[in-house]
């Protein structure tokens, strides 16, 4: 049984109190830092998903949905990992919600190891996201600078063409493409051509 490591918590939101606290007694013991919340508005109000590892989501409770949580959080950009956990014959709604970007479900009642594992899978995948959208960003931030014939070059260069076969489909002369080729790997700090194809696979993640 692996157990999530990681310094940033586990966000837990059910309307069930002796839930909250079974989970929470469960995560302590483990000693994985979380924080509980007793309902969606509570958890929208205390906003405490930065840097969160994964949210525990209930998908029954009163007044907001884990659904419509769901929902909100796609909303507003909020890519956390969620584990939703459902009630017996609630498999629709949880099929729901993995469509709405859920990274799995459980249900009740749940196995503790399970949960622990299922947390810290949760963990890791987002930690691969905000890896993944880290790379993207700087990848981003490395071709800003490129004008548009420049990132034309680019695009054909990483896409394995061979410098007299771009300058045949752009109309320019080999030289010119030479030049063209330098500029992109000066501007973006590229000291070879598969530090530009990494460029153009990190811009082109999944965000």
């Amino acid at each position: 049984m692996s157990k999530p490591a990681q310094a940033a918590p586990v966000l837990v939101v059910d309307d069930d109190d002796a839930v909250r606290a079974a989970i929470g007694m469960l995560l302590q013991a483990s000693g994985v830092a979380y924080r509980a919340f007793a309902g969606a508005r509570e958890f929208l109000d205390a906003a405490p998903w930065d840097q969160a590892a994964c949210l525990v989501l209930d998908v029954r409770m009163p007044e907001i949905s884990g659904i419509e949580l769901l929902k909100q959080l796609r909303t507003r950009g909020i890519a956390l990992p969620v584990i939703v956990m459902t009630g017996h014959g609630d498999v629709p709604m949880a099929v729901t919600a993995m469509k709405l970007g859920a990274f799995d479900f459980i249900e009740k009642p749940f196995d503790e190891s399970h949960l622990l594992e299922l947390i810290s899978q949760a963990t890791a995948a987002g930690l691969a996201a905000q890896s993944r959208e880290a790379e993207r960003a700087a990848a981003t931030e490395r071709i800003a600078g490129l004008t548009p014939r420049e990132r034309e070059v680019f695009e054909l260069v990483t896409a394995g063409k061979l410098n007299k076969v771009i300058a045949y489909d752009l109309g320019l002369s080999a030289r010119t493409v030479e030049i063209h080729r330098a500029r992109v790997m000066e501007k973006t700090g590229a000291k070879s051509l598969s530090e530009l194809v990494r460029l153009k696979v990190a811009l082109e993640a999944e965000p």
